[in-house]
């Protein structure tokens, strides 16, 4: 998938819990959202806001990034329940990237048909 493609998709799909994300979609979705979100922290930090523009930014993006983070678990045959192992410090974040960085199934799984 490209950059303009997982944009488009990542919008589409701003609050779609179910499905799959490949992983193309996921990581250039993620990058777009961590630049944008560099991006606007300069110009807080420039401006002297403090964190005005990231925080509207973080709550704008909260839906389809979490949306994104589900259907890319799904992707991988596992549940969404997996996010909740991102409440064990370091290690929880560790696993999680790894689960989102792992092939999705080929074949459909319990979340529908594969994303190309």
């Amino acid at each position: 998938m490209s950059y303009k493609e997982a944009m488009r998709s990542g919008f589409s799909n701003y609050a779609k819990f179910r499905g799959r994300a490949s992983r193309s979609e996921f990581w250039w979705f993620i990058l777009f959202v961590s630049l944008v979100a560099v991006g606007l922290y300069l110009i807080d930090n420039a401006i002297g806001w403090g964190f005005i523009l990231g925080g509207i930014w973080s709550l704008a993006i909260l839906l389809p990034v979490l949306g994104l983070y589900f259907r890319r678990l799904h992707d991988t045959d596992r549940s969404a329940w997996w996010l909740l192992i991102m409440l064990v410090p370091f290690i929880g974040s560790i696993v999680l990237i790894v689960f989102w960085a792992s092939k999705g199934t080929p074949d459909d799984n319990k979340y529908g048909a594969p994303v190309s």
